[in-house]
């Protein structure tokens, strides 16, 4: 059985690759630069992109199942594109698709679930077995906004302290998109991950300063001066105010730590600490 995996050098499809051939199976990856991929050994890597659904009959030949992360998530094309891949999907006789769409559908989030939710909603009239994976906000996120000031200066700074958060490690949800990919029983089922404890930016940074083995200074930032560090840092001003609105939002209505990634494995999931253990060279 061939697993098919979009998206494969990207955060969490790198994970999940690593994952699939730690269960012995084999993986095709789909990469627009095959050159770079930089995967492990045994893995059939494949050029390919989403955007052009009409060069992947190819890549298709052989898969039974997909691990699949929607083309142009931001934009209504990543719902054609959606449209075109499991056309071609159906058609070559794939079974199986495990789509990593984001928890913003789980809890409506006006402007920020729309887009997914359709796409949720074409693999569901496909007529494959489906699995959708909706993660929280990605820990490895910390490396965007985090990463230079640890460094350089041994501080975190953000807005918000008091704010809280669930982030989740792209391990975990590796870990949930190969048993659904693998095992029968999670067809028609939406798992919402996150971390497993909720924390305040504070602890947030203080969980990162205990993985990597060091002190760590915290410094409260307001809304604007955390919007200019992060279009300093080479943030487009809209993604800047996307995730203080997110941030902000969470301030006043927190988050929830999901329970779907225990049922899914049937262990807790791993702490911020132990992710920012496994990224310690990133922050150093």
């Amino acid at each position: 059985m061939t697993v098919l995996v979009t998206a494969a050098t990207g955060t969490t499809g790198r994970a999940v690759v690593h994952a699939l051939l730690t269960a012995g199976q084999e993986v095709r990856a789909l990469t627009r630069n095959p050159a770079t991929a930089d995967l492990p050994d045994g893995v059939e890597v494949v050029k390919g992109d989403l955007d052009r659904p009409d060069d992947l009959g190819a890549v298709l030949d052989g898969v039974d199942r997909v691990y699949y992360l929607p083309a142009g998530a931001r934009d209504q094309q990543a719902v054609d594109r959606a449209e075109d891949f499991l056309a071609l999907a159906v058609k070559s006789g794939l079974r199986r698709v495990v789509a990593l769409t984001g928890s913003a559908i789980t809890t409506r989030r006006p402007g920020s679930f729309e887009l997914l939710l359709q796409v949720e909603q074409r693999i569901e009239a496909s007529g494959l077995e489906w699995t959708h994976v909706r993660p929280h906000e990605f820990a490895v996120n910390k490396l965007d906004v985090w990463a230079h000031s640890v460094r350089t200066e041994g501080v975190v700074r953000n807005a918000f302290p008091d704010g809280t958060g669930v982030p989740v490690h792209e391990a975990d949800i590796a870990e949930v998109a190969v048993v659904a990919l693998l095992e029968d029983g999670h067809h028609g089922r939406a798992y919402t991950l996150t971390g497993p404890e909720r924390l305040t930016h504070r602890q947030q940074a203080a969980a990162v300063a205990e993985g990597i083995g060091r002190p760590l200074r915290f410094e409260p930032l307001t809304f604007g001066q955390a919007r200019r560090s992060y279009i300093e840092g080479g943030f487009p001003m809209e993604i800047a105010e996307y995730i203080l609105c997110y941030q902000a939002e969470f301030a006043e209505e927190p988050p929830e730590v999901s329970p779907d990634f225990e049922r899914v494995t049937g262990r807790p999931g791993r702490t911020l600490a132990e992710w920012a253990r496994d990224h310690r060279a990133d922050f150093e």
